[in-house]
């Protein structure tokens, strides 16, 4: 008989974003007038159309694909140059930072990278995650087999959980114990907070102190607006020997629908093999790709490509102010009401707390079904999360405007 990966067993009821989805079915086949006003703002997905000059670039790709002397079939597995090297250039060597075209390698999501990255990584790690957490962090690693059971809170043995709250900022601290690979995520998804420089400091001497590596999701970078804050692990000195970076398309592009994004894996980051000695990741990483991925298509390099031009540059900003507005306006109705609320002010996510003694479902019951706007439950996000809820500001500025409103005019009491 077939045996199937009885780790899947494991998991923790449905994924975090198709459970919302289920119960705002439930809720709009049982409300029609609801859910003709329903308003959402709770997955990160973008709203905006793409900009004028990657439209422009995904035509001329299209064409280009519609003759045979400029057709494109397989591409590199790696990234089309022209795309490694815009990224290489724009995102790291323009800010001081000595990062290779060839170390870039371009993918159609960094959640898929974020999963993905584990092939190379051995079953014998000692993983930290931050709680609360993006959940495809632990998802993934339920999926591969590196922890035990979850208990009813949603906690897996086997991790190491590593407290955000209030009290310290929402910014993990450096655990006292060892561990081998470490999560971060900044700006933080769920709760849109920040690490300083010497926060990150402290995090990458832990790593080269211990050999550890860390996993570095800066997917909502483009939106940190303090010059003080880092936008890459790789400003602090000797993260390149010790942290891999996740970047996105999606949220400064628009590219949600349209999938691309990167991974940087340094050549001088190396990890122990199984009888002790140092191997680099850099060959094996790209080993992966070149096994598992056939490439991300000609069309949406281009359309990647055309966000580093000019007219491009200018429109990401566009599009981050519009949002970012909107998470202006979101944050301060949430306020208005008397809650605790933290993020969006480098990050398009607003991060609340709700009445005392309410669940994060019930909070995200009482607005669906009182304000008929969807938001997160932030214990979704991990135990620690539980009492919070998640606002996107990915949405129309008439949708944000309404969705504050009715925040405003519910009954937190």
């Amino acid at each position: 008989m077939a045996r199937l990966n009885s780790n899947y067993l494991k998991l923790k009821a449905g994924y975090l974003f198709p459970e919302i989805n289920r119960r705002v079915k439930a809720f709009a086949d049982a409300n029609p007038a609801g859910a003709a006003r329903l308003i959402r703002c709770g997955i990160g997905d973008v709203t905006e159309p793409l900009p004028a000059s990657v439209r422009a670039a995904m035509h001329r790709a299209v064409d280009e694909m519609g003759a045979r002397e400029s057709f494109h079939g397989y591409g590199p597995e790696q990234g089309y140059e022209f795309l490694r090297h815009a990224i290489a250039e724009n995102e790291y060597r323009s800010r001081g930072i000595e990062v290779a075209d060839d170390e870039i390698f371009v993918s159609d999501g960094s959640k898929c990278d974020c999963g993905n990255i584990l092939d190379i990584f051995g079953h014998d790690n000692r993983i930290a995650v931050m709680d609360p957490v993006y959940p495809v962090y632990v998802d993934t690693n339920v999926m591969a087999g590196h922890t035990g059971k979850g208990n009813d809170s949603g906690l897996y043995e086997g991790l190491v959980y590593l407290p955000c709250n209030a009290e310290n900022g929402f910014v993990a601290a450096v655990p006292e114990e060892k561990v081998d690979l470490i999560y971060l995520c900044y700006p933080n998804n769920p709760t849109g907070a920040t690490a300083t420089r010497e926060q990150l400091a402290a995090w990458v001497d832990y790593a080269l102190a211990n050999d550890a590596v860390i996993l570095f999701d800066a997917a909502y970078e483009a939106y940190i607006k303090d010059p003080a804050i880092p936008h890459s692990i790789y400003e602090i000195p000797g993260a390149g020997k010790c942290a891999i970076e996740f970047r996105s398309f999606s949220k400064n592009g628009g590219f949600t629908g349209v999938r691309c994004a990167f991974t940087v894996v340094p050549k001088e980051l190396s990890c122990a093999t199984s009888s002790g000695e140092k191997a680099p990741l850099h060959p094996l990483w790209n080993r992966r790709f070149s096994t598992k991925f056939n490439g991300v298509g000609y069309v949406t390099q281009r359309a990647a490509e055309a966000l580093y031009s000019s007219d491009g540059k200018a429109e990401v900003q566009s599009l981050i102010g519009h949002y970012m507005e909107n998470a202006s306006i979101l944050l301060e109705a949430a306020r208005s009401c008397g809650l605790a609320v933290y993020g969006g002010t480098n990050a398009p996510y607003i991060w609340v707390r709700g009445p005392q003694g309410m669940s994060s479902w019930e909070i995200f019951d009482k607005v669906l079904g009182e304000a008929n706007v969807v938001v997160t439950p932030g214990s979704g996000f991990g135990p620690a999360g539980e009492g919070y809820f998640r606002i996107s500001a990915f949405n129309s500025r008439a949708n944000a405007l309404e969705a504050a409103a009715r925040l405003h005019a519910l009954d937190w009491k």
